[in-house]
């Protein structure tokens, strides 16, 4: 399918210069052949050779709409993809750019993504692979580029319909790079967490199970109630409806209302906690305490059966747990900065990261509005995919053998 120029010959003249055709300063100077859909050779002139160009390389790769039939292949590998989409514009780039890109190309984005069909490449699988990039020490520059040469080809698939959306869209570049403000600064051990257990006092421990063992809020542990509301053992479920605060100025001081926006929602309850919440309600009978609750909207009053109260069976403030937590924090070991209540959310967050549970559970499990916001938050502790190798060899030796 070359590209003809219709205003010279091929041949020259006794000068050694072109020969005018009879065509010349008439009509469009380029002409390109090339095959349809249906195998039929076809032309196309153009007024510019780079126009003409570029319509050979996307007609020779099949990516011209006229080469195309109306339905583009949904089981389009990655590697394959990527060198079409590369051969199909270099003639528009400059040497050194060709150069880059296919460096970029075959040496940082088909190692990872291979031949993988395109429509398996997501959102949680492209974060995967910045938290991968960043945990080997990358330079953030490098990152950025290969990302954006990811970026461009996956929305050109878009464009050529062989997936429904880039997945690059769904990232906040710059966050993941700068670290992301709320990705944890410290993290607990198991055997840190221990020592806080050891250090904090019988009848607050059931708190620091929920923390740890179901990933709540310090409000949110505070604000459990017994009884159906927010216990399903029988479905080894646990409901986070409400968590209580504390206002002078509204509703007399404690009140009820929902978790944090959009973190409403029932989730696992290991079995573990749940003995430890029975065994807390065993030793330390819940009080009824006369609250607000305006977790419908409107404000109610009612008797609460909170699971955590003082000694005199009042609601807990923030400031009255920090001062207590300060204590057993410091006997615990525990950094005075970074070691709050919300440690432990972190810790939960993190053995789910460890032991490969899927990235979507660990988002319904910490109830994160959005999949995106669980990543960015532990993109640094996701475990890093080991590359398989020798993978063409043994399938060759295999059938080799079968041979």
């Amino acid at each position: 399918m070359p590209v003809d120029d219709l205003w010279y010959l091929s041949k020259k003249d006794d000068d050694d210069k072109r020969v005018k055709s009879s065509k010349y300063g008439r009509g469009k100077r380029w002409r390109c052949r090339y095959v349809d859909e249906a195998g039929e050779p076809r032309t196309k002139v153009f007024a510019r050779k780079t126009d003409a160009d570029d319509f050979d390389a996307a007609a020779r790769l099949k990516l011209a709409p006229e080469t195309q039939s109306g339905q583009a292949p949904s089981n389009a590998g990655f590697r394959e993809y990527a060198e079409r989409w590369r051969l199909s514009r270099e003639s528009g780039w400059a040497v050194e750019t060709r150069r880059r890109i296919e460096s970029n190309v075959r040496n940082h984005l088909q190692p990872v993504f291979g031949n993988s069909p395109m429509r398996s490449i997501t959102l949680t699988v492209v974060l995967e692979w910045l938290a991968t990039q960043l945990a080997d020490g990358k330079p953030k520059s490098s990152i950025k580029l290969y990302f954006e040469l990811l970026d461009a080809i996956l929305a050109a698939a878009v464009t050529d319909r062989l997936i429904p959306d880039n997945p690059c869209s769904g990232v906040r570049l710059s966050k993941v790079l700068s670290g992301v403000s709320r990705v944890p600064k410290w993290i607990p051990t198991e055997e840190e967490v221990l020592r806080l257990f050891d250090a904090t006092p019988e009848r607050y421990r059931a708190a620091l199970w929920l923390g740890a063992g179901s990933g709540l809020r310090l409000a949110e542990a505070l604000g459990v109630e017994e009884g159906d509301r927010c216990f399903g053992f029988a479905d080894n479920e646990l409901r986070v409806v409400q968590q209580v605060r504390y206002s002078p100025q509204a509703y007399g001081g404690f009140y009820l209302s929902l978790p944090k926006a959009g973190s409403s929602g029932t989730i696992d309850l290991d079995a573990v906690v749940a003995e430890n919440v029975r065994q807390h309600v065993r030793d330390y009978p819940p009080r009824e305490v006369d609250l607000v609750d305006i977790t419908s909207g409107d404000p109610i009053q009612r008797q609460a059966r909170l699971l955590f109260t003082t000694r005199h069976g009042n609601p807990i403030n923030d400031r009255t747990w920090s001062r207590e937590w300060g204590k057993w924090r410091t006997a615990a070991g525990w950094p005075e900065q970074h070691g709050t209540f919300h440690a432990l959310r972190h810790f939960f967050a993190t053995v789910l990261i460890s032991q490969h549970v899927e990235p979507q559970a660990v988002q319904r499990a910490l109830r994160h509005k959005t999949l995106t916001i669980t990543l960015e938050t532990y993109v640094h502790w996701w475990p890093r995919r080991s590359q398989q190798r020798g993978i063409v060899g043994a399938a060759l030796m295999a059938a080799a053998a079968r041979h």
